[in-house]
């Protein structure tokens, strides 16, 4: 199958009367090599049912037809939403194509149960896109998202980075990240002003924990990393009760309230999480 290439991109955008916005995050990618270095790195095979979020004008989706996946792309413009099926019908007629007209931040059902997530993400909405998603969309056991570098290596950061943050710990809650490659700022068009990388994932094969627990734990994250700089008790005193509640709460959940919010994973913060919870359904 033929790609889309810079030229062919240019075409199609001048067809459309499209000039991508850094408001809508739209940098198309004109590599087919770049494509086809995602989808390989996704581990995309004949069969899978993969979710596409921001197609633009198709390059990645032909990509991911290309290895016969089954796509369902989100695209939150109208101009692009209608132009895809027609590009996918003319370069890869027997492909099987569902184009959802959608922001894909309001996305909670879908015509397939997605498997894979294979994404080139507008980088304004990136990790609140992916939380999304894996938040309404169990079926999602694994893919991979270019994104922007500095999100895409907090994404991956551990405990005790100076990266490791709110996204960290929240990504971690849904299974293991990774950076899965590096990709050239040439590759897009327009040229973006930042670096991109790849960033993996594997769901985990259970939930750590219940939907109230999450909900907890999240907010115990953003408290926590609100004020990174602070100790937990001092962090998290508002939302556990002041100061002394919160020491208390730390220490029965076996962390020391003087730590800081950058030295606890995910589990850590959901063993304060259920400490919480028990104390209030007293």
């Amino acid at each position: 199958m033929n790609l889309l290439g810079p030229a062919e991109i240019r075409d199609l955008a001048d067809l459309l009367g499209v000039q991508p916005t850094k408001k809508l995050g739209q940098n198309f990618v004109v590599d087919g090599n770049t494509v086809r270095k995602i989808v390989k790195a996704a581990h995309v095979e004949a069969g899978d049912d993969v979710i596409e979020i921001g197609p633009g004008l198709g390059s990645l989706t032909l990509g991911l037809l290309e290895a016969g996946a089954r796509v369902v792309a989100v695209e939150i413009d109208a101009r692009l939403a209608a132009q895809l099926p027609r590009t996918v019908a003319e370069m890869a007629p027997e492909s099987e194509l569902i184009v959802v007209h959608e922001d894909a931040l309001k996305v909670t059902e879908l015509p397939i149960a997605p498997t894979r997530l294979v994404a080139n993400l507008p980088y304004n909405i990136s990790v609140p896109v992916l939380l999304h998603l894996l938040e309404h969309f169990d079926s999602l056991a694994a893919g991979v998202v270019m994104v922007q570098a500095e999100v895409g290596h907090r994404l991956a950061a551990r405990p005790g980075s100076k990266i490791y943050g709110s996204p960290s710990v929240k990504a971690e809650w849904y299974g293991a990240w990774r950076i899965a490659g590096t990709v050239s700022r040439q590759v897009f068009w327009p040229v973006p002003n930042v670096d991109s990388v790849l960033v993996g994932f594997d769901r985990r094969g259970e939930p750590i924990g219940t939907l109230a627990e999450r909900q907890a734990t999240f907010a115990l994250v953003d408290a926590a990393f609100g004020q990174r700089r602070k100790m937990l008790r001092q962090s998290l005193g508002q939302l556990l009760g002041g100061t002394e509640a919160a020491s208390a709460t730390l220490e029965a959940a076996g962390i020391a309230p003087t730590s800081r919010g950058e030295s606890l994973t995910v589990h850590d913060f959901l063993a304060v999480a259920r400490v919480q919870i028990a104390a209030a359904g007293k």
